[in-house]
C-alpha cells in the first residue's frame, strides 16, 4: 500500500531559538505563518489529488510541533484528528525537539490520533550539539525516546551530518547510538549553509568548512549500511528540493545535490565493485545485479563505470540478473 504524507509546514513554530544551521522558511518551502484554517485547506486540496486507498498521514513538519503553545497546538490537532476519526486519513505525523516531550504532551497527541513522532536529534555528540546551538544534550534525547516508547507511536530520528565540530567518525558514532535507541525510521540530512543563518557567518569568516558532495555521499553510504543492517528504515537522505532552496544564492555552500541519496547508494556499490574486480583479468566485465539496482551500480551519470575504468582499465557492463539478490553483485562473464 502506497504511503502518502500530506505536508503541513508549521515553519519555525514552537522553536525556542535558531540553531546555527536553521532557516526554516527556506528549508520547508514556505514564507507564510501556518494557521489551522490554512492547514485544513491544504489537507482538503491534497485529499482530492491522491489515492484514498493508500496509507495517508497528515504531517506537521518544519517546526517543533510540541513547542507550539498548547491552545494553538490543540487547534491544529483538532483540525487533523477530524480526518482520522472519519477514516479519511490513517494518522498524524509530526516533527519536534527532544526537549519538548512530556508525558502530558504525549497523552494529548495520542488522544488526537497522532501515529508517528520524529525527533530532530541531529547529533548525539555533546560538542556538536553545543556548537550547533541546539540547547539540549544527548541525555535529553534518550529521555525523550524512553517517554515516547511508553506510547504506541512510530518513532523517527532525524540526523544531520557535517555540523560544526562534527567529523566522519562522530557521525558514524551517532548512527551507532541511534541504533541502540531502536527507532522505526531515520532521516539523514547533510548540513547546508543557508543564506542568512549563523552558519553562513561562520562559513564566511572561515570558522566553518562544509563537506563536499563526494565526502557527504560517502558518509551517507556508510550510514545507510549501518541502518540497513539494523533493520531501520531510512525515509530520506538529503533535503527535499523546494523552489526556495533551489533559488540562486539561497544555498551558500555545502553538499547540495538533488540526487545525493542516489550518489550515496552508488558509493556503496562502488566499494563492492572495487572488491569484486580487484583480481579480475580482462578488459570488460559483465556484472549482474538486482534488476532494481542497475542504475545505482552503474552510478549517477555513469560515475561508477568511469571509476572502475580509471582504476582497473576495465569496461563495466551492468545487467539485471534474476538470480542476484538485492544489494549483491556477481560477475557473469
Amino acid at each position: 500500500m502506497k504511503h502518502y504524507n500530506i505536508p503541513v509546514f508549521v515553519a519555525h513554530m514552537g522553536c525556542p531559538h535558531d540553531c546555527v544551521f536553521c532557516s526554516q522558511k527556506t528549508i520547508t518551502g514556505t514564507q507564510d505563518i501556518m494557521t489551522p484554517y490554512k492547514a485544513k485547506k491544504i489537507i482538503d486540496k491534497f485529499l482530492k489529488e491522491i489515492n484514498p486507498q493508500g496509507y495517508v498521514e497528515i504531517a506537521f513538519f518544519g517546526g517543533s510541533f510540541t513547542g507550539i503553545p498548547k491552545e494553538e497546538r490543540t487547534a491544529f490537532l483538532e483540525v487533523a484528528s477530524k480526518y482520522v476519526r472519519k477514516g479519511t486519513v490513517s494518522g498524524i505525523r509530526l516533527s519536534t525537539r527532544p526537549d519538548y516531550i512530556t508525558e502530558e504532551i504525549l497523552t494529548e497527541l495520542k488522544n488526537h490520533g497522532v501515529t508517528a513522532i520524529e525527533l530532530g536529534v541531529q547529533s548525539l555528540d555533546s560538542e556538536v550539539l553545543m556548537l550547533s546551538g541546539r540547547g539540549h544534550d544527548a541525555e535529553c534525547v534518550k529521555t525523550a525516546v524512553e517517554l515516547i516508547r511508553k506510547f504506541p507511536f512510530e518513532l523517527g530520528l532525524q540526523m544531520m551530518t557535517g555540523l560544526p565540530g562534527d567529523s566522519f567518525e562522530k557521525s558514524l558514532q551517532t548512527a551507532h547510538e541511534f541504533v541502540k535507541l531502536k527507532p522505526d525510521t531515520v532521516r539523514i540530512y547533510p548540513t547546508l549553509v543557508i543564506k542568512g543563518t549563523a552558519l553562513e557567518k561562520l562559513y564566511q569568516s572561515g570558522k566553518y568548512t562544509p563537506m563536499s558532495v563526494e565526502d557527504a555521499a560517502e558518509l551517507l553510504g556508510e550510514l545507510k549500511e549501518i541502518f540497513d543492517s539494523a533493520g531501520i528504515k531510512i525515509i530520506r537522505m538529503g533535503l527535499q528540493t523546494t523552489e526556495e532552496i533551489s533559488r540562486d544564492g539561497e544555498v551558500v555552500a555545502g553538499p547540495f545535490h538533488e540526487a545525493i541519496g542516489e550518489l550515496a547508494k552508488s558509493n556503496i556499490f562502488l566499494k563492492k565493485l572495487y572488491k569484486l574486480l580487484e583480481n579480475y583479468n580482462g578488459s570488460e566485465a559483465v556484472v549482474g545485479c538486482n534488476k532494481g539496482e542497475v542504475s545505482q551500480v552503474i552510478g549517477h551519470k555513469r560515475c561508477n563505470a568511469q571509476a572502475i575504468y580509471n582504476k582497473y582499465k576495465i569496461k563495466l557492463v551492468v545487467i539485471p540478473d534474476s538470480e542476484t539478490d538485492k544489494g549483491k553483485l556477481k560477475i557473469l562473464r
